[in-house]
């Protein structure tokens, strides 16, 4: 097996210099990283991971803490993160944590005396649980958070929650829709409620009175999607148009139409948020809300493995589709 020197010598370099380029250190030049790159190729070296954690006192492992319900939003946010760890010599750790989130600060004190990751990133809701982040703080562990609310000794990533749900409010009421029912997230989750805000920003700017009645909470999740739908197409008058703040509850809402046997999108339009590839299955195909998941997760693992920058903008996209039409006459 080709070790550190036998690189070394191949590159006409020392060991100091394939150490830097090996643990991506800067003041490299591009030549001398190239061809240290080339030797590493060329030899198939693999760096021993623990030289590397004892040379440079780092454990090369990041922590992904997430008690999101909507699988394939963590799945996306997880993806990038791991090729993005995979690509700067780290690896990834992911810990589920309960809906409750009461455990968290366990969980992540028995990560820390188990592996010692060199930072954590979290996700909403977590992005916001007050315990994990004083704790986080208290071990001066390195922090991303991705659509933090709250203010705390970490990096953010803000989100544009808010222009995005005002973006599917004008998207409904452009198509005539006057009488729509919302399904918000569940309590606690603040980035989601930003989406509700925006919701209700569009329909106040188009002079429609927001009733409460049209509001009803979901836990992110298909089964509540379905009970609220019913909750919501058993009012008199019914809602033309459902507006879920994720795909997951849409779906549910789907579902219940097809059963009372209204037609999507004549009859009544949903609509959800993040564009997952069960909406795109759907019949009819899901009208959404795209979030760039795999580069957010990217650079949450780039600030904490370089340092913090200046957070990064990600454009969210309204993507139309079959499941919302002009509200019937």
């Amino acid at each position: 097996m080709p070790s550190i020197h036998d690189v070394a010598a191949l590159a006409r370099v020392s060991i100091k210099t394939v150490s830097r380029v090996v643990n991506k250190a800067p003041n490299v030049s591009d030549e001398l990283r190239e061809r240290v790159m080339a030797a590493i190729r060329q030899l198939d070296y693999r760096p021993n991971q623990s030289a590397r954690r004892l040379a440079g006192g780092r454990s090369f492992m990041i922590a992904f803490l997430y008690n999101n319900p909507a699988a394939s939003y963590t799945g996306g946010i997880q993806a990038g993160a791991a090729n993005r760890c995979r690509d700067l010599g780290y690896h990834l750790v992911v810990e589920p944590v309960s809906l409750s989130g009461e455990e968290s600060p366990e969980i992540l004190d028995r990560l820390v005396a188990a592996l010692r990751p060199d930072g954590v990133f979290l996700v909403p809701p977590l992005s916001d649980d007050p315990r994990l982040l004083q704790r986080l703080a208290e071990l001066k562990l390195p922090c991303a958070r991705i659509a933090g609310s709250v203010v705390a000794e970490s990096f953010n990533i803000p989100t544009p929650e808010r222009a995005a749900g005002r973006m599917m409010a004008d998207h409904l009421i452009g198509l005539g829709h006057r009488h729509i029912g919302v399904i918000t997230p569940p309590s606690g989750h603040r980035a989601a409620a930003r989406r509700v805000e925006g919701f209700r920003d569009g329909l106040a700017a188009a002079g429609i009175v927001a009733r409460d009645a049209l509001f009803v909470e979901g836990r992110f999740d298909f089964t509540s999607g379905i009970a609220a739908g019913e909750r919501l197409l058993a009012q008199t008058p019914r809602p033309t148009a459902i507006f879920a703040t994720n795909d997951d509850m849409a779906l549910g809402v789907l579902t219940v139409a097809h059963r009372i046997g209204l037609r999507v999108p004549e009859d009544l339009s949903v609509a959800g948020f993040d564009n997952t590839p069960a909406g795109l299955t759907a019949w009819p195909p899901l009208t959404t809300v795209s979030q760039p998941l795999e580069a957010m997760g990217r650079a949450v693992v780039d600030a904490l493995a370089h340092g913090p920058a200046d957070a990064p903008e990600f454009p969210f996209e309204l993507v139309q589709r079959d499941s919302t039409g002009p509200a019937p006459d």
